[in-house]
C-alpha cells in the first residue's frame, strides 16, 4: 500500500470516528422517567427446579411476543394500552407453556402498580420504589421471580445473551481496514 493510500485511510478512519462521536450526541439521551416505566414481573409457583424452568421458558415466550409485538411502540402510553389490551394473551401464552410442560397449576396476569427493589439493567440504575408492572404468577407465585423492564425494551437485552447492537460505522469500519 503506498504513502497516498494510507494516508486517505487514515484520514477517512479519523473523519468515521469524529462523526460518529458527534452523532452520538445528537441522539435523545432523555433520562428514563419512573413514571414511564412498565417492569415485568413473572414469579414462579415454588423454587423447585422444574417450577423454576417452567419459569424461564415462560419469561422467553412472553419476553419474544412483547418484542415482535411492540416493537414499534414509541411512548409509554403506547405501550401501556397494547399490554392491556394484550393481557388475555400472555395469559393463554403462560397457560399454553404451562400445559406443555405437564404443570397442574396455571397462570394469572395482571397490569398493576408494585413495589420493586433498586436493581440494574445494563448501565440503567433504577431506584426502588412504586412501578407500573405487568404481573405473571404462576401457580403459587411464591417461587424465586424474574423481572426486568418491558417499556422502554431493556427486557430484550437481558432476554438474549447474543444481543448486540450493530453499527454501521463499524461495519464498515472493519470491513475495510
Amino acid at each position: 500500500m503506498n504513502r497516498k493510500t494510507a494516508l486517505l485511510r487514515t484520514v477517512s478512519v479519523i473523519l468515521i470516528l469524529f462523526f460518529s462521536i458527534f452523532c452520538c450526541g445528537c441522539v435523545d439521551n432523555k433520562p428514563i422517567s419512573e413514571k414511564e416505566l412498565i417492569r415485568l414481573h413473572i414469579r414462579a409457583d415454588s423454587n423447585d427446579s422444574v417450577d423454576q424452568s417452567v419459569k424461564l421458558k415462560v419469561r422467553d415466550d412472553i419476553v419474544a411476543y412483547l418484542a415482535q409485538k411492540n416493537k414499534d411502540v414509541d411512548t409509554y402510553s403506547q405501550a401501556y394500552q397494547s399490554l392491556q389490551g394484550d393481557l388475555d394473551v400472555l395469559q393463554s401464552i403462560a397457560n399454553s407453556r404451562l400445559k406443555s410442560e405437564g404443570m397442574s397449576y396455571s397462570a394469572t396476569v395482571l397490569l398493576t402498580v408494585e413495589y420493586f427493589p433498586t436493581r440494574k439493567y445494563g448501565d440503567v440504575v433504577l431506584q426502588s420504589g412504586y412501578y407500573n408492572a405487568l404481573i405473571i404468577n404462576l401457580g403459587s407465585g411464591k417461587g424465586d421471580n424474574w423481572w426486568c423492564v418491558v417499556y422502554p425494551p431493556l427486557c430484550y437485552l437481558e432476554a438474549t445473551d447474543d444481543f448486540r447492537y450493530k453499527s454501521k460505522i463499524m461495519e464498515l469500519i472493519e470491513k475495510y481496514f
